[in-house]
């Protein structure tokens, strides 16, 4: 197992790129591996670290579907139903509360 080359924040070589990065420029890692690791200090926690990969094998982001966006608009549905009234809460429902708020706490919802 080799490790992987670590470099300071902004000292990056050219060709290397974060996933952000290629993401901006229309590309994705496209399944090849970490190239590099980049590091930026942070004062009280360890540094916060970024995967580089490399933008000559990275490939081209996959053009958006009919089928695709149908599939996203449909997920994106479900997340605002409420399992237990069974309504569209007209709000994507947190995922700690399972419910929407009427639901949640059905107490504060009657004094208001």
């Amino acid at each position: 197992m080799s490790t992987l080359p670590v470099y300071r924040w902004r000292l990056a070589p050219e060709g290397l790129a974060t996933r952000r990065q290629l993401r901006a420029a229309g590309l994705r890692p496209g399944g090849q591996d970490v190239a590099a690791q980049l590091e930026r200090p942070h004062r009280r926690r360890g540094p916060l670290i970024a995967y580089l990969y490399r933008i000559d094998l990275a490939r081209p982001v996959r053009p958006m579907t009919a089928r695709r966006a149908a599939a996203l608009a449909k997920a994106n549905a479900a997340r605002r139903w409420c399992p237990t009234c069974r309504r569209d809460a007209g709000y994507v429902i947190a995922a700690s509360l399972g419910m929407c708020t009427s639901c949640a706490y059905p107490d504060e919802q009657r004094v208001a």
